[in-house]
């Protein structure tokens, strides 16, 4: 029996399978910022059935670790998420921030080809509303006043999809406002330092299959951020849900759950470890 961290550990790690047959694809699900683990539970539970489901809070959860801004670098948290799970991951479902986080982590360690090999055996991503832009040339002063002075606006979408819609407006918009301040300016310095690197991703080195998700009423990262980053990637399928804004899985869960499930069929299975025995003849 695993364990649990303590609530204040970096990183929680769920399991929503409580019994999944042997050699069931193991997923792992990583929210974004601010966030938590809750907004993958009707995924999860669709998925129960056939797979070993998985999630991870982040430092960077709602109401997470204190200070987790301040440091850098931080794909060894979701590293930990990785190697936490007993047994490797066969696919890892990110959102939003999350998403560059694992991308970056993928590409430092070049784990992440085809055949799942390597210290984590990947075998296919889903990245869910993330972050990109190919060139440096694209970021320019109007991206960044987007993106600071209308922070508390994307955190809002945050809110509204956590509580399932039943908070007021002036509730949430007091609530995202509160959520920017426990952020700080460390914690947006380091989301938007990771948007800011997404050109020097090397994108030929995710040779897994992966799926991008986005929604074409995403306030936070427009859909061309989603086609520009499936089009980057080696083998990529691009879905955008057309009634989804930066939430896809809870705008339109039933689609996006189809999407997800169609995608999961196609990942080859795992191959099996040869068992070998060896003999010595006397």
């Amino acid at each position: 029996m695993i364990r649990p961290p303590e609530p204040s550990a970096p990183v929680v790690l769920r399991r929503h399978t409580t019994a999944a047959a042997d050699g069931a694809p193991r997923v792992l699900f990583l929210h974004g910022l601010a966030g938590t683990d809750t907004v993958w539970d009707e995924t999860a539970r669709q998925l129960a059935a056939g797979y070993d489901v998985w999630s991870a809070q982040l430092p960077w959860r709602g109401q997470g670790v204190t200070g987790w801004g301040r440091t850098p670098d931080l794909t060894p948290w979701v590293e930990e998420a990785l190697l936490s799970v007993p047994g490797p991951v066969d696919v890892v479902v990110a959102h939003s921030m999350s998403s560059n986080v694992l991308l970056e982590l993928l590409d430092r360690t070049g784990d992440a080809d085809r055949d799942g090999a390597g210290r984590f055996g990947v075998r296919a991503l889903v990245l869910v509303s993330p972050f990109y832009r190919g060139s440096a040339e694209e970021f320019d002063w109007e991206t960044i006043t987007h993106y600071l002075n209308d922070f508390h606006l994307i955190l809002r979408e945050g809110i509204r999809a956590h509580s399932g819609g039943r908070v007021s407006p002036d509730t949430e918009a007091a609530m995202a406002e509160r959520v920017r301040e426990w952020i700080g300016p460390y914690g947006w310095i380091r989301f938007f330092d990771l948007f800011l690197r997404t050109p020097q991703l090397r994108t030929a080195r995710i040779g897994v299959p992966c799926l991008v998700v986005g929604g074409t009423h995403d306030i936070a990262t427009p859909s061309e951020h989603a086609v520009a980053l499936s089009a980057a990637l080696p083998d990529a399928r691009l879905r955008l849900l057309t009634r989804s804004g930066h939430f896809p899985m809870v705008d339109e869960p039933a689609a996006f759950h189809a999407e997800l499930r169609e995608f999961l069929a196609s990942v080859p299975a795992r191959r099996p470890v040869l068992q070998t025995t060896l003999t010595t003849e006397m």
